[in-house]
């Protein structure tokens, strides 16, 4: 069991709030990402659910018992930080059997759960080794050894890979989720890393400013984003977002923009005709080829080969703007350039507040 409810939880430093009252349901063997720029409260929260911050305010119950006043060794969670924390003069075999020596359990049971770590984790070969000898890879597999052997009923990580290099964090994030896979447990994930916390993630909480703005599955995160914030906080390169209006023409929605083009805009939207409005285009879903819909004109900055394709990066009127170009565009900067806007997956949302605006919402 590894469930964890969060009730009108609340945390206060002093006078300032910086996590108004929430409410959050994590299920047995979930695997969730709290994610969001620093300072919006991810890693509080998670501190919060193991004990060490104590709550303002809410109740936090895991697997089903009222856990807000019990100290962190008594909640049944483990912890993973982004600092290593090993003992240097141990090995591996010593860390990893560090917290069940401390518990009191006889040798043998020891060696049995921390070979059994090492095996799920490959560090067999590196078993007598200290932490000195080891990668960064191999270090923080250690420290999440650590963590299995107690046997928790969920697995806290906050930030663990930021400490990686590019490569080291691709293989650890695969580790990771291929361990999840395997032990069936709850695991709940501190990342300011949008790329992590879509591909790891069974659920990504977006937090700013100690609120959940969403949470919801990585492809609902992407396609259907609740407001202007999840939108440009998910995605690489950012979902490029135009300003303008919606008015009514021969009877039909249009989204005018400010610098002045029209686009056809969902029936729906004739209910906000007049309403300040921010129309919101992926980059990944414009191009060059006509048949994807409308046409707008942007000026080009700079172009960015990558291989496959080639980023444009230019202005449309005032506004920065991005475009996925076929690698074959040789566009030079001060050209303007015609980019087509894949007309099914443009997003509107209303200035006032930012929310998205859906015929099914």
């Amino acid at each position: 069991m590894g469930s964890i409810t969060l009730k009108q939880v609340a945390k206060r430093f002093g006078d300032t709030e910086v996590i108004p009252p929430l409410n959050l349901t994590i299920e047995d063997g979930e695997f969730v990402v709290f994610v969001g720029p620093s300072g919006c409260g991810k890693s509080t929260l998670l501190r919060l659910i193991a004990g060490l911050e104590d709550v303002s305010d809410g109740v936090i119950e895991i697997d089903g018992n009222d856990a807000t006043s019990l100290p962190p060794a008594k909640r049944g969670l483990a912890m993973v930080f982004q600092s290593y924390a090993l003992y240097p003069h141990m090995t591996v075999r010593k860390n990893i059997a560090f917290p069940l020596k401390m518990a009191g359990l006889d040798q043998a049971t020891i060696d049995a759960k921390v070979n059994g770590a090492a095996a799920t984790l490959n560090l067999a070969d590196y078993i007598d080794r200290r932490p000195g000898q080891l990668s960064g890879g191999q270090r923080q597999r250690v420290a999440i050894g650590r963590a299995i052997v107690r046997e928790p009923s969920a697995f806290l990580f906050d930030e663990p890979l930021s400490n990686l290099d590019a490569a080291l964090r691709g293989n650890m994030r695969l580790e990771i989720s291929e361990l999840h896979q395997t032990l069936a447990t709850t695991m709940v994930y501190v990342t300011h890393d949008q790329v992590e916390a879509m591909t790891m993630a069974d659920r990504v909480v977006v937090m700013q400013r100690g609120v959940i703005e969403q949470a919801a599955d990585p492809i609902t995160l992407y396609e259907r984003p609740r407001n202007l914030f999840v939108a440009s906080f998910i995605g690489a390169p950012s979902m490029n977002m135009l300003a303008g209006q919606i008015a009514m023409e021969d009877g039909h929605p249009v989204f005018v923009s400010n610098s002045g083009f029209r686009i056809s805009a969902p029936a729906h939207l004739a209910s906000v005709a007049g309403e300040a409005m921010i129309l919101g285009i992926r980059p990944e879903h414009t191009g060059e080829d006509s048949s994807l819909g409308p046409c707008i004109q942007a000026t080009v900055i700079e172009m960015e080969p990558l291989g496959p394709h080639t980023l444009l990066i230019g202005k449309v009127g005032d506004e920065k703007f991005t475009a996925q170009m076929p690698a074959s565009n040789k566009s030079q900067p001060d050209d303007v350039v015609d980019v087509y806007l894949e007309h099914s997956k443009m997003h509107f949302f209303r200035a006032s507040d930012g929310l998205a605006l859906r015929e099914s919402d």
